[in-house]
């Protein structure tokens, strides 16, 4: 069955298979306003779709994207309506740092209560949670607990010396210590005032702050419930969290730092149990992620799932793939990582895949079918470009072939990519064969199924001799389905012996599959004595997501 629109009652009604393929397709204080209701913890139950304000949308012509542009494109985000065609129907949005700061980028932060004024007002950021909410959105942001900035007042006092109410917010050394960080760098700065040095683990501008002091902990936990209960912000995803404290020559992953996390988490949770907080832990090793729960931060992202998933669409070979899913699923808590393809950090995934649309296709359906929150940097839905340096993977969002690609009236703080004419969302929004509408069936897709949101995860044996193929079991009730992934470029014929342990026999007793497109995915064989034993030929690129009949 071939859907030229993604229609939401259709997946809601019908008990169908549908296969998706790679081959197409100070404020004073004021009310809260009302959060959208889902049955289990929202963050459970969605996609989330970063943004960086700055290069969203500019409602005001200065070249920079702000909360005001933000809010007018929301409808593109969700626009409230489930059986929506036009919208990606992500239920959560995270904002890179809003507060103000003394770069572009927001992560050396000046002032922890208030917006940047090149965002527009603390009011404007209000409204925008209010109008998200009105969609079924919820906002997280972006929170800076490593470091601050050099300019900020705090550490500017702390400059002049032990009298500041502040030097102990921060690390100082008489002497420069010999301790080098994680990537060789310098970590101790002379001060610009006196001979001495403090401690900043990503460069001079960045000073750390120092959570072995009483006082600082305090203020930056006065700062989350801030945001929480005055700004209305639904949760928080925590930078950098690995380095917040330092225990003699250990930099990262300390007991400490864990401490300190417990009671980031406590907090938040105290003052608003339906916050989220996902935290940044960029180590691929799920054992040491592992040792981030049950009782710090609500989730973390799977770094070493979305390297992953990457590597196998880039590569077209799955082990990698199925063992980090594997081992994700083995050590951590269920739904509780987070898979994503790339973010503001890395090279965007259309440039990592040299261009290929079929393997951005196969790579955002295996990570959209996995378990916990996904989250989608914008623009990779279209296809975006960007590599380093990190400037021009933040580029300005490409809304349109109109001048400066529909982002803004005036000269765009940077320039888009060379692309941006032939690839934006008003071509690709027709186009019921585009990336963008691939990711949009994908995510309401997830929405319309229990079973693919918040459903148990089982890697599946496959029988593949070419090493391309990768298959999992999604459960939750009595809801089944079963995705298989063919990363390589030739298609391959799948056997799934594994799969002889579910009978669930429909009273016909015959094939249940419907696919988009109708020849990527083969047939589920049922054998004689009413399990599954086979899936066939499987097209190159592909993701198909069958759903498994049920007593």
């Amino acid at each position: 069955m071939f859907f030229s629109r993604f229609d939401h009652r259709t997946l809601v009604a019908a008990a169908v298979t549908l296969a998706l393929s790679a081959s197409c397709t100070g404020t004073p204080k004021t009310p809260r306003p009302p959060a959208p209701v889902v049955a289990g913890p929202w963050w459970q139950e969605g996609v989330c779709y970063e943004v960086f304000v700055r290069s969203f949308y500019d409602s005001d012509g200065d070249g920079i994207g702000d909360l005001k542009g933000l809010t007018a494109r929301l409808d593109y985000i969700n626009d409230g309506n489930p059986a929506s065609t036009k919208s990606l129907g992500a239920n959560c949005i995270w904002l890179m740092p809003i507060d103000k700061a003394t770069s572009y980028h927001g992560y050396d932060v000046i002032d922890y209560y208030h917006v940047d004024p090149m965002y527009g007002s603390d009011e404007d950021f209000r409204t925008l949670v209010a109008e998200a909410h009105r969609r079924g959105i919820h906002v997280i942001v972006d929170f800076v607990p490593n470091h601050s900035s050099s300019e900020n007042p705090w550490f500017q006092s702390a400059l002049r010396g032990p009298g500041s109410p502040y030097r102990d917010w921060y690390r100082w050394s008489s002497t420069a210590p010999s301790e080098k960080g994680p990537w060789g760098q310098e970590v101790w700065h002379k001060s610009p005032v006196r001979d001495e040095f403090y401690y900043g683990l990503f460069w001079h501008g960045m000073p750390d702050l120092n959570y072995e002091t009483p006082a600082l902990m305090q203020e930056m936990l006065k700062v989350t419930r801030y945001w929480l209960t005055e700004m209305h912000a639904d949760g928080f995803r925590f930078d950098a969290i690995p380095y917040l404290v330092e225990e003699h020559d250990r930099i990262q992953h300390t007991e400490g730092t864990h401490e300190v996390l417990r009671n980031f988490g406590k907090t938040i949770r105290a003052t608003s149990p339906s916050s989220f907080t996902v935290g940044e832990m960029s180590d691929e090793d799920p054992r040491i992620l592992a040792t981030y729960y049950p009782d710090q931060l609500d989730a973390y992202f799977a770094f070493g799932v979305a390297f992953a998933t990457v590597d196998a669409a880039r590569t077209g070979k799955a082990t990698r793939f199925i063992e980090a899913v594997s081992d994700a699923n083995r050590l951590l808590p269920a739904g509780r990582w987070s898979p994503f393809l790339t973010n503001h950090d890395h090279v965007r995934v259309m440039s990592q895949l040299g261009g290929d649309v079929a393997r951005e296709r196969v790579a955002a359906g295996a990570m959209l079918m996995l378990p916990g929150m996904p989250f989608v940097y914008y623009g990779e839905e279209i296809g975006m470009l960007g590599t380093k340096p990190d400037e021009t993977i933040r580029n300005p969002m490409q809304w349109s072939p109109a001048p400066n690609g529909g982002f803004t009236t005036g000269s765009p703080w940077e320039a888009l990519q060379p692309d941006w004419r032939t690839k934006n969302v008003a071509v690709q929004d027709d186009d019921s064969t585009s990336l963008l509408n691939h990711y949009r069936r994908l995510i309401h897709l997830r929405n319309s199924h229990q079973a693919l949101r918040t459903g148990s995860l089982t890697m599946l044996a496959t029988g593949d001799t070419t090493g391309t193929i990768a298959a999992w079991l999604r459960e939750s009730g009595r809801e089944a389905f079963l995705i298989v992934v063919n990363f390589g470029d030739r298609k391959t014929q799948v056997w799934l012996p594994s799969l002889r342990r579910i009978v669930r026999t429909p009273s016909d007793r015959t094939e249940q599959t419907f696919m988009d497109p109708p020849r990527a995915c083969g047939r589920i064989v049922m054998m004689s004595d009413g399990s599954f034993d086979m899936v066939s030929t499987i097209a190159a690129r592909s993701v198909c997501v069958f759903r498994l009949p049920l007593y």
